[in-house]
């Protein structure tokens, strides 16, 4: 995978261990681009390490239901087990102490044992989703009139617009995974929907749980998606 000006192709090119950013509800695929306002002085210093060295950091959320785990022997908070590796791929600073940054995900990463160091942040060695890394052809496994239609009734029951000549452009990757980070779920959502296996499993949890939601706020989700 190309990203930036470096290629991830193979476990060598990422580090056996991160520095990982704890973000609730947020999510980053591979391929995909997230935006970042950057204020707590322990994640300032993260970014300013990433920025002289590998610019890689994991997104990764506080552990929730089921993923619920033991504090760290530090007291920190546990954390989900899957996250994704990112690479910094544009940087602003603000003048008021503030970076804005993107990062661009590589691949999914699975948590190991904590690091103890002297840094203000949580470093992890982490095992690499590999399969991420290799072009595999996806695109033909998604519904994609399934996921359309359920994107479409999403928006019609929330009164809600689409640029829908960039959605007609977009390929089945991109499309999926841009609705994935994009969508307002809950964190338990946002977590399945990265722990999926791949594309297609993705797609039909995304359509699963657009259904529920409309189901749960409107009645009859099969009403309203016709």
């Amino acid at each position: 995978m190309q990203v930036g000006n470096a290629r991830y192709l193979k476990p060598s090119d990422l580090p056996e261990t991160i520095a990982v950013f704890p973000l609730t509800g947020v999510l980053l695929l591979p391929g995909g681009q997230l935006p970042l306002n950057v204020f707590e002085p322990r994640y300032l210093a993260m970014f300013d390490a990433a920025l002289a060295g590998n610019r890689l950091i994991g997104i990764v959320q506080p552990a929730l239901g089921d993923h619920g785990g033991e504090e760290s022997p530090a007291g920190n908070p546990a954390l989900a087990p899957v996250g994704c590796v990112g690479r910094i791929t544009s940087f602003a600073e603000t003048g008021d102490g503030r970076y804005i940054a993107s990062l661009t995900g590589i691949c999914r990463f699975r948590l190991l044992e904590e690091r103890t160091t002297s840094e203000p942040y949580r470093i992890f060695r982490n095992v690499p989703f590999i399969a991420d890394l290799t072009s595999r052809n996806e695109e033909d496994t998604v519904d994609r009139a399934a996921l359309l239609a359920a994107f479409k009734a999403y928006l019609e029951a929330n009164k809600l617009e689409a640029d829908w000549e960039s959605v007609e452009r977009a390929g089945n990757m991109t499309l999926v995974n841009s609705l994935a980070m994009m969508s307002p779920f809950g964190p338990a959502e946002k977590q399945a929907l990265l722990e999926a296996p791949d594309l297609k499993t993705r797609a039909e949890t995304l359509i699963a749980i657009t259904e529920i939601v409309l189901a749960r706020t409107f009645g009859d989700s099969d009403s309203v998606l016709q």
